[in-house]
C-alpha cells in the first residue's frame, strides 16, 4: 500500500467516525436517553461543550486561578487560543449556567467588549473550532430532521426552490435552520418526554426544548398531515413521522449549520441580516393556502444560521440598528419572518465590540429614563476584554504575532516559563533575491513584553519603594525577591478597580515595530557579524519608544506617558542581560544541588542538637568545618574572620542560619505537616537565602575568582591572558545555557561589559 492510500484511508476514517447514517425519529429518542447530551438546547450544549475539555491552573495578576482549557483552543494545537482575560471566560461561563438552567439571565444578550487587539476576533475563532470539533465526538453529535413528501402523493416534493427531482434521495430536505428533533412531537408528549429524560441526568441542569418547528418543516409536517387526515389514517403521527418521510441527521457545527456570524462587512435590509430574505420570483410559483410559502425564504439571516446553538455580531458597532431588534429575541425566543410567519429559535447571542459601541449606546445617557436605548442597555451582559497584564503571556503573543508558534506555553514551575521569556527568535527574511538570516536576541521580546505591560498597569496603587516593572513582575511571577526575603503579591495591597489593561500599547503596534527592524538590513551593531543581522533588546525598546511620537494610535497625554516609563523597562532588562553574562562567566564555579542538600543537613542537625538521618538512610552530625566552607566559599556570605575556634559560629553567623535557613525548613515543614516530614525530602529551592545566593552571581564574586580580569579588554583582548580565557568561556556558556547565538553572545557581553568597565576598579 502507498503513503497516498495510507492518507485517504485515514481521512475515509475521520469522516466515518464524524457522520452516522440518518436514523428514525424513534432511534433519536432512543439515543438521547443513552446520551442526553446529544439533546442539550443551546446553552447548555455550548456549556458543555466548554467543560468537556477540562481546566487548567494558571497565575494571571500574581494569582493562581483555574482556567476552561476550551480556550485553548486545543484541538487546533492553539491556533486562535485566547490568552489571558481568564476571568472574564469564567464569567461567561458562568452565564452560560444560569442562563441553561433560566435562573432568571435568560434575556441577557452577552457583550464582549474592549480595545482592539484584546482577544475578542481570538474568541470568535476559538468559539467556532471548539464547537466545530466537539460536534464531532460521539458526546457532542448533534442533529436536526429532514423531510420527504414525494413519496405522500404525487405532487411535486418539498423544496427550497427547485422541482423535486425522480431520485429519492434527493428528495429529502434538511431543516434550514437546525431545528431540533424533539421538536416534532406534540408540546405534551414532548413535555412528558423530557421529564423522564431530566430525571436521569445528574448535572441539574435540564434539557429544555421550547416552541415549535421552523416554518419549512412546519410546511412538510402540515401536509403530510393534511394528506394522512384526508385518508382517514389512524395513527396519524406514526404516518408523518414515517421513516419514508422524515430522518434524523447529524451535521457538523459550523458558520452557518448552527453557528450564525455577522460580520463587519455584512449588509442588507435589518430583517435580511437577522434572518434571511424572500425569493420573490418563487412566491409565485409556491401556493401555501393563500400566504406566502416558507419553501421561498432563504434562511441565510444570521440568526437562521445560529439556530440551535450560537449566534456572533462581530464589531457591533456596524450593526447598531440591529441591536434594538434583537430586543425581544431572548425574551420571547422568537422571530418573525413575515407578519403571519414566525420562527422560533434557540441560540445564544453573543456581540463582540470596540468602545466605540459603547460611545453609541450612551449617546442619550443623559437624557434619564427617557433614553431610547435604556432598555437594550438593561438586556446587555458586558463583559470587558482587556489588554495581557502578565510579562509571560505578552511574551507569547508577541513570539505568535512573529512566528507560526501557536502551541500554548505551560509550565509547572516560574523558571520554565522564565526560559520561554528570554528565548531568541531566528527569521529568515527575504532581500531580493537572497534570503537573510536574522536573529532577534534573547531578552528583545522579553524587553518588548515588558515595556507593552508596562504601559497598560495603572500607576496610581504601585507600593512605595516599588515601580511599575516590579508590578508587572509582580503580576506575572507572584513575588519579588528583596535581598534574602521573598515578598508576596499578597503582601500587597493593590486596588481591585485599577485600570490595568484598559490602555496600553496594542500587540499590534509592537508587532509591526519588530518586524520593521526585521525588514531593516542594516548592521547596527559590529561589522563582524553583519550576516547575522542581530535584533538587540535595546533596539527594540528604542525602536518602539521612537515610533509612539508618530504612531496616531496613541493620543499626545499616552505619547508622554509611555516614553516617561522606559527608562525602567532598560534597566530592568539590563539587569538581566548582566545576570546571564554573570552565569555564564561563573559557570564552573556553580556548586551541585547534593553539596546544597548536604549544607542544608548540618544546619538542621545544628539547630536541633540531634542526629538527623537523610534521604539515603545516612545519619548526619553537624560538621562546622563543612558548614564554614560552604558559607564561605560558595554563599561568598562571610568572611573565615566571622568564626571562632573550632569553626564554630559568631553570634551573626549563628543568626543567619536561624532566621534564614532553619527558618525556611520551619516553614516547609508547617506546609508539610500532613504528611511525615523528613528534612531529606527538602529541594534546596524552597530555601530563599539558598536559592537567591546560588542563583545570584555578582562582580565581587567575578573579581575574587579571576583576579587579572579586565572587562575594558573585552571587545579585543590581548592574547593569553586571563581576560581572553574568561571571554572565549562566556560566549560558549552563553549559548550553551541561554541559547544565544555566537553574534549576539558577543553583543550583549560587550554592552555588559561597556557598562561595568568605568567602575571595576
Amino acid at each position: 500500500m502507498t503513503e497516498g492510500s495510507d492518507y485517504i484511508d485515514d481521512a475515509n476514517r475521520e469522516l466515518r467516525e464524524t457522520y452516522e447514517e440518518p436514523m428514525s425519529l424513534a432511534e433519536y429518542v432512543d439515543a438521547a436517553f443513552e446520551n442526553p447530551t446529544i439533546a442539550s438546547h443551546a446553552s447548555k450544549y455550548l456549556l458543555e461543550a466548554i467543560e468537556s475539555m477540562g481546566r487548567r491552573t494558571v497565575v494571571e495578576e500574581g494569582e493562581e486561578k483555574e482556567r476552561y482549557s476550551f480556550f485553548d483552543d486545543p484541538h487546533n494545537d492553539g491556533e486562535h487560543a485566547i490568552l489571558g482575560n481568564t476571568e472574564v471566560l469564567n464569567a461567561f461561563v458562568d452565564d452560560l449556567r444560569s442562563i441553561a438552567a433560566r435562573r432568571g439571565k435568560e434575556e441577557k444578550i452577552i457583550w464582549f467588549a474592549g480595545p482592539t487587539a484584546t482577544g475578542k476576533s481570538e474568541l470568535k475563532r476559538c468559539l467556532v473550532n471548539g464547537l466545530r470539533e466537539y460536534s464531532k465526538t460521539p458526546e457532542g453529535r448533534r442533529y436536526t430532521v429532514e423531510w420527504n413528501i414525494a413519496t405522500a402523493t404525487e405532487a411535486p416534493g418539498l423544496t427550497y426552490g427547485d422541482d423535486a427531482v425522480a431520485t429519492s434521495e434527493e428528495n429529502w430536505y434538511a431543516s434550514p435552520v437546525q431545528s431540533h428533533p424533539l421538536l416534532v412531537f406534540p408540546p405534551k408528549v414532548r413535555e412528558g418526554l423530557l421529564d423522564t429524560l431530566n430525571a436521569e441526568l445528574d448535572d441539574n441542569l435540564d434539557v429544555l426544548v421550547d416552541g415549535k418547528l421552523d416554518p419549512f418543516s412546519r410546511e412538510a409536517y402540515d401536509y403530510l398531515e393534511e394528506q394522512y387526515r384526508r385518508e382517514g389514517e389512524e395513527e396519524l403521527f406514526s404516518a408523518i413521522t414515517d421513516p419514508a418521510h422524515l430522518r434524523v441527521k447529524n451535521y457538523v457545527v459550523d458558520i452557518g449549520d448552527g453557528i450564525g456570524v455577522l460580520h463587519s462587512e455584512d449588509s442588507g435590509r435589518p430583517k435580511q441580516r437577522l434572518v434571511g430574505s424572500w425569493m420573490q420570483g418563487m412566491l409565485q410559483e409556491l401556493d401555501s393556502r393563500g400566504r406566502k410559502n416558507p419553501q421561498a425564504f432563504s434562511y441565510d439571516g444570521v440568526l437562521s444560521q445560529g439556530n440551535g446553538l450560537l449566534t456572533i455580531v462581530e464589531d457591533a458597532a456596524q450593526h447598531a440598528d440591529l441591536l434594538q431588534k434583537l430586543l425581544n429575541v431572548p425574551d420571547e425566543k422568537a422571530v418573525k419572518l413575515d407578519k403571519g410567519i414566525q420562527m422560533d429559535i434557540d441560540t445564544q447571542l453573543v456581540i463582540i465590540s470596540n468602545p466605540d459601541l459603547e460611545a453609541q449606546l450612551n449617546q442619550h445617557a443623559d437624557a434619564g429614563g427617557a433614553d431610547p436605548l435604556r432598555a437594550l442597555k438593561r438586556r446587555l451582559d458586558r463583559r470587558e476584554f482587556r489588554y495581557l497584564t502578565n510579562l509571560s503571556l505578552e511574551a507569547e503573543l508577541i513570539r505568535r504575532e512573529l512566528t507560526n508558534e501557536t502551541s500554548v506555553w505551560r509550565a509547572d514551575v516560574y523558571d520554565e516559563l522564565e526560559a520561554r521569556i528570554r528565548e531568541p527568535i531566528g527569521v529568515r527574511v527575504r532581500d531580493g533575491d537572497d534570503i537573510n538570516e536574522r536573529e532577534i536576541a534573547p531578552h528583545a521580546i522579553e524587553s518588548a513584553a515588558l515595556y507593552s505591560v508596562v504601559s497598560r498597569l495603572d500607576g496610581s496603587d504601585v507600593p512605595a519603594g516599588l515601580d511599575l516593572v516590579d508590578k508587572a513582575i509582580l503580576f506575572d511571577r507572584g513575588y519579588l525577591l528583596d535581598g534574602d526575603e521573598r515578598i508576596e503579591k499578597d503582601d500587597f495591597d493593590f486596588d481591585d478597580d485599577a485600570s490595568d489593561g484598559a490602555g496600553g500599547i496594542p500587540v499590534t503596534y509592537t508587532r509591526d515595530t519588530i518586524a520593521g527592524l526585521l525588514n531593516d538590513i542594516r548592521d547596527r551593531h559590529h561589522p563582524d557579524y553583519a550576516v547575522e543581522q542581530v535584533i538587540m533588546p535595546r533596539d527594540v525598546l528604542n525602536a518602539m519608544a521612537e515610533g509612539i511620537g508618530d504612531a496616531p494610535v496613541f493620543s499626545t497625554a499616552e505619547r508622554t506617558e509611555y516614553e516617561n516609563r522606559l527608562v525602567p523597562v532598560k534597566n530592568y532588562i539590563f539587569q538581566q542581560q548582566e545576570s546571564d553574562v554573570l552565569d555564564a562567566i561563573m559557570r564552573d564555579r556553580r556548586v551541585d544541588e547534593e553539596t546544597v542538600a548536604e549544607y542544608i543537613e548540618h544546619v538542621y542537625a545544628w539547630a536541633t542538637g540531634e542526629v538527623v538521618e537523610n534521604d539515603r538512610g545516612e545519619e548526619i552530625e553537624p560538621d562546622a568545618l563543612k558548614m564554614k566552607v560552604f558559607e564561605t566559599e560558595h554563599l561568598g556570605r562571610f568572611s573565615p574572620d566571622a568564626y571562632e575556634v573550632n569553626h564554630e559560629p559568631s553570634p551573626a553567623v549563628a543568626e543567619f542560619r536561624r532566621n534564614k535557613v532553619i527558618t525556611a525548613l520551619n516553614r516547609y515543614a508547617w506546609e508539610s505537616r500532613n504528611e511525615e516530614f523528613e528534612v531529606g525530602d527538602i529541594d534546596p529551592k524552597e530555601v530563599p537565602i539558598i536559592k537567591t545566593v546560588l542563583a545570584n552571581n555578582d562582580w565581587d564574586d567575578v573579581h575574587r575568582v579571576y583576579e587579572d580580569f579586565n572587562p575594558s579588554q573585552w571587545e579585543n583582548p590581548p592574547r593569553n591572558t586571563e581576560t581572553a580565557e574568561v571571554k572565549e568561556k562566556t560566549i560558549r556558556n552563553l549559548q550553551e545555557l541561554f541559547g544565544y547565538s555566537p553574534a549576539s553572545a558577543e553583543l550583549t557581553s560587550q554592552h555588559v561589559m561597556n557598562q561595568v568597565s568605568y567602575k571595576w576598579d
